[in-house]
């Protein structure tokens, strides 16, 4: 923890790209982890991609039934989440790159968020691209249509087969050239282009650190790898800033 402080102390800019790991602990599962929805279930990986949600009514059936399950469940922001917030509270933080969908940065207070892989709490008509808020989709099920075409709505989150929101990428790298620490928290930095990311800060002399349960391509040229829960070592790491700013006010 000493170790992460110090870099983001030394760090001009900090970047921070946060992947399905920081958000196991609220209780939403990864995909890819031991106990990650596709790993348990193959064939639900259909349910994210393009080109089966719109030819075959039985995916779109499966893939709404699991979007809506999720929103039915309560889930908050965990540690890490806040944690994050309060980087950004102490003047730490310059931007927050997200591939999760589930909005829990939001909640938890984050402002500069870039979701590179789209939002649950949007979605769109794919034949004449209206937009409903989740609130209003809720009012049209069970299987919502567009109210403008006709046709079955699609969660505003990138499909496989699908191109990202346009300029999120774009945006991430510029952002990440310039950091001086790129704190990935939660990562595989196994899916492109974001797993790219790493690459670029490094190449403009950026410093690395990684927070993830499991290995990741890049932890040989990490400066600092944390291999554990990512809300748990956030959260501790926020403590030991406390304590750290509490020594150092007392008389």
């Amino acid at each position: 923890m000493q170790d992460a402080h110090a870099l983001v102390a030394a760090a001009r800019r900090v970047v921070v790209l946060t992947g399905a790991g920081i958000s196991t602990d609220s209780g939403i599962p990864d995909f890819r982890g031991p106990n990650g929805v596709w790993t348990k279930n193959p064939k639900a990986e259909r349910t994210s991609n393009i080109e089966y949600y719109v030819a075959d009514p039985e995916v779109r059936r499966l893939a709404w039934q699991g979007r809506l399950r999720w929103v039915a469940e309560s889930r908050e922001p965990n540690p890490g989440h806040r944690a994050v917030v309060e980087l950004d509270r102490r003047g730490a933080l310059d931007t927050l790159v997200t591939q999760n969908i589930d909005g829990l940065h939001q909640a938890a207070g984050s402002r500069r968020v870039i979701e590179v892989h789209g939002s649950i709490r949007t979605f769109v008509c794919l034949d004449c691209g209206h937009r409903e808020p989740l609130a209003r989709v809720l009012e049209l099920l069970p299987l919502p249509a567009c109210e403008r075409c006709g046709r079955v709505l699609k969660p505003g989150v990138v499909m496989f087969g699908e191109l990202l929101p346009p300029g999120a990428m774009e945006q991430a790298s510029e952002l990440v050239g310039g950091a001086g620490l790129l704190l990935v928290v939660g990562s595989a930095l196994e899916v492109y282009p974001v797993a790219g990311l790493p690459d670029e800060a490094l190449a403009s002399g950026a410093r690395l650190a990684i927070v993830n349960k499991g290995s990741t391509p890049y932890d040989s040229r990490a400066d600092l790898v944390v291999d554990a829960s990512a809300g748990e070592t956030l959260g501790a790491a926020l403590a030991l800033l406390g304590d750290e700013q509490g020594s150092t006010s007392r008389p």
